[in-house]
């Protein structure tokens, strides 16, 4: 099995190292080694869901509605 650095899936990704790291480290990319302080990412799996981003967009615009309505109710 081929393996990636942390740096080289996260170029794949499009995200930080830092990030890919974080993933490694919450156990959200299967089959991910640590051998020492590197942490090895598989070449062939695919980038964990981000579910942060989506959340809090959706907060946003509720909460922006809201504020919205408030002002029109006046």
């Amino acid at each position: 099995m081929e393996y990636l650095t942390v740096k080289e899936a996260g170029e794949k990704w499009g995200v930080t190292p830092r990030m890919v790291n974080y993933y490694c480290s919450a156990g959200r990319i299967p089959g991910a080694v640590k051998k020492g302080n590197l942490w090895l990412v598989p070449a062939d799996v695919e980038k964990p869901d981000d579910g942060r981003s989506s959340v809090k967009k959706n907060k946003v615009d509720s909460t922006q509605e809201m504020r919205t309505e408030r002002f029109f109710e006046k």
